[in-house]
Protein backbone atom coordinates (compact mmCIF):
# COMPACT_ATOMS: atom_id res chain seq x y z
CA UNK A 1 0.00 0.00 0.00
CA UNK A 2 1.62 3.16 -1.42
CA UNK A 3 -0.11 5.41 1.31
CA UNK A 4 0.87 8.98 2.00
CA UNK A 5 0.48 11.64 4.94
CA UNK A 6 0.43 15.61 4.55
CA UNK A 7 0.25 18.39 7.28
CA UNK A 8 -1.44 21.02 6.40
CA UNK A 9 -3.89 23.71 7.47
CA UNK A 10 -7.74 23.70 6.96
CA UNK A 11 -10.21 26.00 8.45
CA UNK A 12 -12.93 24.49 11.17
CA UNK A 13 -14.47 21.98 9.85
CA UNK A 14 -17.92 23.13 11.04
CA UNK A 15 -17.10 26.96 9.96
CA UNK A 16 -18.88 28.65 6.97
CA UNK A 17 -15.43 28.33 4.58
CA UNK A 18 -15.49 24.89 5.27
CA UNK A 19 -18.53 24.28 4.39
CA UNK A 20 -18.57 26.80 1.04
CA UNK A 21 -15.11 24.83 0.08
CA UNK A 22 -16.09 21.64 -0.04
CA UNK A 23 -19.22 22.02 -1.41
CA UNK A 24 -17.27 24.09 -4.43
CA UNK A 25 -14.90 21.09 -4.38
CA UNK A 26 -17.96 18.67 -4.99
CA UNK A 27 -16.07 16.64 -1.42
CA UNK A 28 -16.26 17.08 1.61
CA UNK A 29 -12.25 15.81 3.14
CA UNK A 30 -13.15 15.39 6.16
CA UNK A 31 -16.44 12.96 6.04
CA UNK A 32 -15.68 11.62 2.94
CA UNK A 33 -19.00 12.90 1.59
CA UNK A 34 -19.44 13.80 -2.19
CA UNK A 35 -21.69 17.15 -2.66
CA UNK A 36 -23.72 17.80 -5.43
CA UNK A 37 -25.84 20.72 -6.86
CA UNK A 38 -25.44 23.95 -8.85
CA UNK A 39 -22.70 26.11 -7.54
CA UNK A 40 -22.97 30.16 -8.14
CA UNK A 41 -24.54 29.08 -11.42
CA UNK A 42 -21.79 26.84 -12.63
CA UNK A 43 -22.87 23.18 -13.49
CA UNK A 44 -22.04 20.54 -11.20
CA UNK A 45 -20.53 18.25 -13.95
CA UNK A 46 -18.45 21.48 -15.37
CA UNK A 47 -17.06 22.12 -12.09
CA UNK A 48 -16.31 18.80 -11.04
CA UNK A 49 -14.44 18.82 -14.52
CA UNK A 50 -12.44 21.97 -13.94
CA UNK A 51 -11.74 21.01 -9.97
CA UNK A 52 -10.80 17.07 -10.34
CA UNK A 53 -7.17 17.14 -8.73
CA UNK A 54 -8.13 20.32 -6.15
CA UNK A 55 -10.85 18.15 -4.85
CA UNK A 56 -8.83 14.61 -4.35
CA UNK A 57 -6.67 16.53 -2.35
CA UNK A 58 -9.06 18.29 -0.76
CA UNK A 59 -9.76 21.89 0.96
CA UNK A 60 -6.28 22.97 2.58
CA UNK A 61 -3.39 25.10 2.76
CA UNK A 62 0.17 22.80 2.56
CA UNK A 63 2.78 23.30 4.76
CA UNK A 64 4.20 19.85 4.89
CA UNK A 65 3.14 18.28 1.11
CA UNK A 66 2.25 14.55 0.89
CA UNK A 67 4.43 12.05 1.75
CA UNK A 68 5.44 8.39 2.22
CA UNK A 69 6.09 7.93 5.79
CA UNK A 70 10.11 7.19 6.24
CA UNK A 71 11.55 3.80 7.16
CA UNK A 72 11.39 3.21 11.04
CA UNK A 73 8.47 5.16 11.63
CA UNK A 74 5.00 5.40 11.81
CA UNK A 75 1.66 7.60 11.96
CA UNK A 76 1.43 7.16 15.51
CA UNK A 77 4.57 8.49 16.05
CA UNK A 78 3.79 11.32 13.26
CA UNK A 79 0.28 12.10 15.74
CA UNK A 80 2.27 12.28 18.57
CA UNK A 81 4.51 14.88 16.98
CA UNK A 82 1.88 16.79 15.57
CA UNK A 83 0.49 17.23 19.27
CA UNK A 84 3.54 18.58 20.78
CA UNK A 85 4.26 20.70 18.26
CA UNK A 86 0.78 22.27 17.96
CA UNK A 87 1.13 22.71 21.72
CA UNK A 88 4.19 24.82 21.46
CA UNK A 89 3.33 27.26 18.77
CA UNK A 90 1.01 30.18 18.88
CA UNK A 91 -1.84 30.69 15.89
CA UNK A 92 -1.24 32.86 13.77
CA UNK A 93 -3.66 35.96 12.34
CA UNK A 94 -3.57 36.12 8.67
CA UNK A 95 -6.18 38.48 8.34
CA UNK A 96 -8.36 38.30 5.52
CA UNK A 97 -8.06 35.69 1.92
CA UNK A 98 -9.04 37.21 -1.16
CA UNK A 99 -9.27 34.95 -4.94
CA UNK A 100 -6.18 35.21 -7.27
CA UNK A 101 -5.23 33.20 -10.05
CA UNK A 102 -1.79 31.58 -9.38
CA UNK A 103 -0.24 29.68 -12.65
CA UNK A 104 -3.07 29.35 -13.78
CA UNK A 105 -5.00 27.60 -11.19
CA UNK A 106 -7.74 29.66 -8.56
CA UNK A 107 -7.08 29.85 -5.35
CA UNK A 108 -7.49 31.46 -1.85
CA UNK A 109 -4.72 33.47 -0.39
CA UNK A 110 -3.19 35.87 1.97
CA UNK A 111 -1.34 38.69 2.37
CA UNK A 112 2.85 38.00 3.03
CA UNK A 113 3.03 37.64 6.39
CA UNK A 114 6.93 37.46 8.36
CA UNK A 115 5.17 34.94 11.12
CA UNK A 116 3.57 32.90 9.07
CA UNK A 117 6.52 32.43 6.68
CA UNK A 118 8.63 31.30 9.34
CA UNK A 119 6.03 29.12 10.66
CA UNK A 120 5.53 26.68 7.38
CA UNK A 121 9.03 26.58 6.95
CA UNK A 122 9.74 25.35 11.14
CA UNK A 123 7.20 22.77 10.01
CA UNK A 124 8.92 21.62 7.04
CA UNK A 125 12.08 21.31 8.93
CA UNK A 126 10.62 19.42 11.92
CA UNK A 127 8.51 16.92 10.29
CA UNK A 128 11.06 16.23 7.37
CA UNK A 129 12.36 13.14 9.95
CA UNK A 130 9.15 11.48 8.90
CA UNK A 131 9.34 11.79 4.97
CA UNK A 132 10.35 8.66 3.06
CA UNK A 133 12.87 9.88 -0.02
CA UNK A 134 10.77 11.06 -3.33
CA UNK A 135 10.56 7.86 -5.49
CA UNK A 136 12.38 8.74 -9.39
CA UNK A 137 9.00 8.46 -10.68
CA UNK A 138 7.64 11.41 -8.51
CA UNK A 139 10.82 13.06 -8.38
CA UNK A 140 10.64 12.85 -12.37
CA UNK A 141 7.40 14.32 -12.51
CA UNK A 142 7.91 17.15 -10.86
CA UNK A 143 10.92 17.88 -12.92
CA UNK A 144 8.61 17.77 -15.18
CA UNK A 145 6.65 20.77 -14.77
CA UNK A 146 9.80 23.12 -14.56
CA UNK A 147 11.44 23.90 -11.94
CA UNK A 148 14.45 26.72 -11.06
CA UNK A 149 17.76 25.31 -9.92
CA UNK A 150 16.74 26.41 -6.14
CA UNK A 151 13.52 24.84 -6.58
CA UNK A 152 14.96 21.58 -7.54
CA UNK A 153 17.58 21.84 -4.55
CA UNK A 154 14.46 21.98 -2.57
CA UNK A 155 12.80 18.99 -4.20
CA UNK A 156 15.82 17.30 -3.16
CA UNK A 157 16.22 18.20 0.18
CA UNK A 158 12.65 18.30 1.27
CA UNK A 159 10.21 16.37 -1.07
CA UNK A 160 8.38 20.02 -2.05
CA UNK A 161 9.72 22.83 -4.23
CA UNK A 162 7.70 25.30 -2.89
CA UNK A 163 9.16 25.94 0.29
CA UNK A 164 10.93 28.47 2.17
CA UNK A 165 11.46 31.64 0.53
CA UNK A 166 9.14 30.29 -2.48
CA UNK A 167 6.49 29.44 0.38
CA UNK A 168 3.56 30.83 -0.58
CA UNK A 169 -0.01 30.29 1.45
CA UNK A 170 -2.75 29.29 -1.01
CA UNK A 171 -6.09 26.93 -0.54
CA UNK A 172 -6.64 26.04 -4.45
CA UNK A 173 -9.91 26.08 -5.59
CA UNK A 174 -9.34 24.52 -9.39
CA UNK A 175 -6.87 22.68 -11.23
CA UNK A 176 -5.04 24.91 -14.61
CA UNK A 177 -7.78 26.54 -16.36
CA UNK A 178 -7.82 28.02 -19.76
CA UNK A 179 -8.32 31.71 -19.91
CA UNK A 180 -12.26 31.19 -20.46
CA UNK A 181 -12.58 28.96 -17.72
CA UNK A 182 -10.49 30.98 -15.91
CA UNK A 183 -12.67 34.07 -16.12
CA UNK A 184 -15.87 31.98 -15.47
CA UNK A 185 -14.58 30.49 -12.42
CA UNK A 186 -13.49 33.68 -10.85
CA UNK A 187 -16.66 35.27 -10.98
CA UNK A 188 -18.72 32.64 -9.86
CA UNK A 189 -16.25 31.96 -6.89
CA UNK A 190 -16.47 35.87 -6.03
CA UNK A 191 -19.93 35.35 -5.54
CA UNK A 192 -19.88 31.85 -4.02
CA UNK A 193 -17.26 33.22 -1.51
CA UNK A 194 -17.97 36.62 -1.05
CA UNK A 195 -19.59 36.13 2.28
CA UNK A 196 -17.32 34.76 3.68
CA UNK A 197 -14.41 36.65 2.44
CA UNK A 198 -15.05 39.73 4.85
CA UNK A 199 -13.76 37.11 7.50
CA UNK A 200 -10.40 37.32 9.22
CA UNK A 201 -8.84 34.18 8.74
CA UNK A 202 -6.48 32.77 11.81
CA UNK A 203 -4.37 30.28 11.45
CA UNK A 204 -5.44 28.17 14.50
CA UNK A 205 -4.52 24.58 13.71
CA UNK A 206 -2.54 21.70 11.65
CA UNK A 207 -4.63 19.34 9.84
CA UNK A 208 -2.96 15.81 9.16
CA UNK A 209 -4.57 14.85 5.83
CA UNK A 210 -4.04 10.77 4.73
CA UNK A 211 -4.07 9.51 1.20
CA UNK A 212 -4.61 5.36 1.79
CA UNK A 213 -2.94 4.68 -1.63
CA UNK A 214 -1.90 6.32 -5.07
CA UNK A 215 -4.55 8.41 -6.51
CA UNK A 216 -7.05 8.20 -3.61
CA UNK A 217 -8.98 10.96 -2.17
CA UNK A 218 -7.15 12.57 0.84
CA UNK A 219 -9.20 12.47 4.08
CA UNK A 220 -8.55 14.78 6.49
CA UNK A 221 -8.29 12.33 9.77
CA UNK A 222 -7.18 14.69 12.90
CA UNK A 223 -6.53 18.54 13.90
CA UNK A 224 -3.97 19.13 16.26
CA UNK A 225 -4.87 23.20 17.80
CA UNK A 226 -2.16 25.96 18.08
CA UNK A 227 -1.57 27.74 21.39
CA UNK A 228 -4.66 30.70 20.66
CA UNK A 229 -3.08 34.06 20.10
CA UNK A 230 -4.10 35.60 23.55
CA UNK A 231 -1.04 32.89 25.51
Amino acid sequence: MAERFAIYYAPSATGALWERASTWLGRDARTGEFLSGTVAGVDRNRLLDLTQSASRYGFHATLKAPMALAAGTTETELREALTTFSAEHNSIALGTLRLAQMGGFLALVADENEALQDFAAHVVEAFEPFRAPLSVKNRAARLASGLTPRQEELLDGYGYPYVFEDFRFHMTLSDRLSDADAADLLSAAQTWFGPVLDEPVVLDRLALYHEPDTGKSFRRVADFPLRTLAQ
